[in-house]
């Protein structure tokens, strides 16, 4: 559910916060009043497309945040968050934040993280569904028509698998494709195949050697001077008049006198023969390590060609030596396809035809229980329509069915086209042909109502629900409000008093001038402003109006 939305700087809104309760939440206020930022902002937060002419005047930046609580959704949220390098969620909080600035800055983060605008919109899917005029209208879309459709009746299992045959059909054709090539281009793949896995296997690289591979070329290359710094040091410890070996001996001399006046410099000469043991033992290991350097040109050229011939072969197939052989393994897997050419093509003919042959019968298979549903689904959406205010309408489900494995899609042989009758004697045409905002909105809370119990969505907003509506119908809308919000968490934007008083918090959009300045806020309604509201959607403050509120409040 959506716990915290924050705007600052968007159109008439200074800084804003806003904290919604569980269940059902009505929104009203006069118009003008700036209802539609709250649709606004949650657009952005969202991943929708920024409007920077919605910022604020004088404001640099608008910024809308959202704290969403996961702990109950439905959607591989841990799992996409780690995928893309985002913040895990703390306590089942997501925390999602958008900034835009006038000058086209545009930056977006979830739980702290920086992310894309297509991330965000990912997320913005999983987590609220909007019906609004201003909003995409979800329930227009034939893929959205076919996913309630398959919600209703708990297909997802079967679409699942028949998703799983559409991609290994993919993959086969994909595959195929590689192979029919004509010869001249067939040639040249088997000449480049061959020469890659001739170049990585002579090459008889050997992840092992990558580490000491470099170090030995450095060493090598700077045998000469390595070996002149080296007797530069041995000179200085022990091979020239005045070395540190020669000093040691006067100094022990020394300190041996020192000791003989006082025994309490013992330490002292115990502390020189430590140092001279140390210094003997320096000039061993430097007679010992210029020894080791050895000044061969031949040994430095093969260095130098292999460390060339591996930076070459990284360069060509990967940052690695071990990269190099991945693709060495799987040049030579390509290869040896490629080779027996004729042989491959027949087993992929063979084992497209078998999966051909399973689609048609998956898709069959799904295309008849939705055919099953439909009468179901129709049936239980047109009592909640009868009851919304379109008396004797239908809504009708118009299936059709693909023969041809083909012509199939991930989501089965079947496209659905939902089609109203709002009207007795009127023939059912496409919803997207002749639903207004507010029919299209009441046949979405009639779906809602229907899929609750399957819908994976958390939140969902209506607004213009109750445009062109009033008496027994408001009641009705605010009846079928109360229900989704039984299982989710529902906003809506109403300018009738029947819709707003079934919802367990009201808050009223408010528009003022302060400071020279108009600005719009939000408040919760207390139990008092809610009868004052109520009456005010009803038409005034009289006595009558408050006596209505109150008994709708009750």
């Amino acid at each position: 559910m959506l716990s915290t939305l924050r705007i600052r700087n968007l159109a008439l809104v200074t800084d804003l916060t806003l904290e919604l309760g569980a269940g059902y939440n009505a929104i009203s206020g006069e118009t003008g009043a700036g209802k539609s930022i709250l649709i606004g902002a949650l657009n952005l937060v969202l991943g929708e497309r920024a409007d920077r002419t919605l910022i604020r005047a004088e404001a640099d930046q608008c910024t809308v945040e959202a704290t969403f609580d996961v702990a109950k959704l439905n959607a591989p949220l841990s799992d996409f968050l780690e995928t893309h390098g985002l913040e895990p969620c703390e306590e089942n909080q997501l925390l999602l934040k958008r900034t835009f600035t006038g000058a086209g800055s545009n930056r977006q983060f979830v739980n702290g993280s920086a992310t894309t605008l297509a991330v965000l919109k990912q997320i913005g899917e999983w987590l609220v569904d909007m019906h609004g005029p201003h909003d995409h209208q979800s329930l227009l879309h034939p893929a959205r028509q076919l996913d309630i459709l398959d919600a209703f009746g708990g297909l997802q299992k079967p679409r699942a698998d028949f998703a799983a045959l559409m991609r290994r059909r993919t993959e086969i054709e994909n595959a195929k494709s590689d192979l029919v090539v004509d010869e001249a281009t067939y040639a040249q793949q088997l000449d480049l195949l061959r020469f890659q896995v001739k170049e990585i296997s002579d090459a008889a690289l050997n992840p092992a050697e990558e580490e000491n591979l470099d170090a030995n070329y450095q060493r090598a290359s700077n045998s000469a001077r390595l070996l002149e710094l080296c007797q530069s040091a041995r000179q200085l410890v022990s091979e020239t008049d005045g070395s540190l070996l020669d000093n040691s001996g006067n100094l022990g001399r020394v300190l041996v006198d020192l000791q003989q006046f006082d025994e309490a410099a013992a330490p002292l000469v115990e502390l020189h023969e430590h140092a001279r043991a140390n210094l003997q033992e320096l000039q061993n290991e430097l007679t010992a390590y210029a020894d080791r350097v050895d000044i061969d040109p031949a040994q430095l050229h093969a260095l130098e060609e292999r460390v060339n011939l591996t930076q070459s072969l990284k360069r060509k197939y990967g940052g690695s030596i071990e990269a190099v052989l991945e693709f060495g393994a799987e040049v030579t897997k390509k290869l040896a396809v490629l080779e027996s050419r004729d042989e491959e093509l027949a087993r992929l003919n063979a084992e497209l035809e078998k999966l051909e042959t399973e689609l048609l019968a998956t898709g069959k298979k799904l295309s008849a229980q939705r055919k099953k549903l439909i009468p179901k689904l129709t049936e239980a959406v047109t009592i909640h329509l009868n009851d919304l205010g379109f008396a004797q309408s239908q809504l009708d489900i118009a299936l059709t069915t693909t023969t041809a494995a083909a012509e199939a899609k991930a989501t089965g042989l079947d496209m659905v086209e939902f089609q109203f009758a709002p009207n007795p004697g009127e023939p059912a045409r496409p919803l997207r042909a002749i639903a207004s905002s507010g029919e299209l909105a009441r046949v979405m809370l009639a779906l809602k109502t229907v899929l609750a119990a399957e819908d994976s969505i958390p939140v969902l907003i209506f607004d213009e629900v109750d445009a062109n509506i009033g008496g027994e119908t408001a009641h009705a809308v605010g009846e079928r409000m109360r229900q989704i919000a039984d299982q989710r968490q529902v906003l809506c934007i109403t300018h009738l008093a029947p819709v707003a008083a079934v919802a367990q918090t009201h808050y009223v959009v408010s528009k003022a001038v302060i400071d020279d300045r108009t600005e719009s806020n939000i408040t919760p309604l207390d139990a008092h402003a809610r009868v004052e509201e109520l009456a005010r959607m009803l038409g005034g403050q009289s006595t009558a109006a408050r006596k209505h509120a109150e008994e709708l409040l009750k």
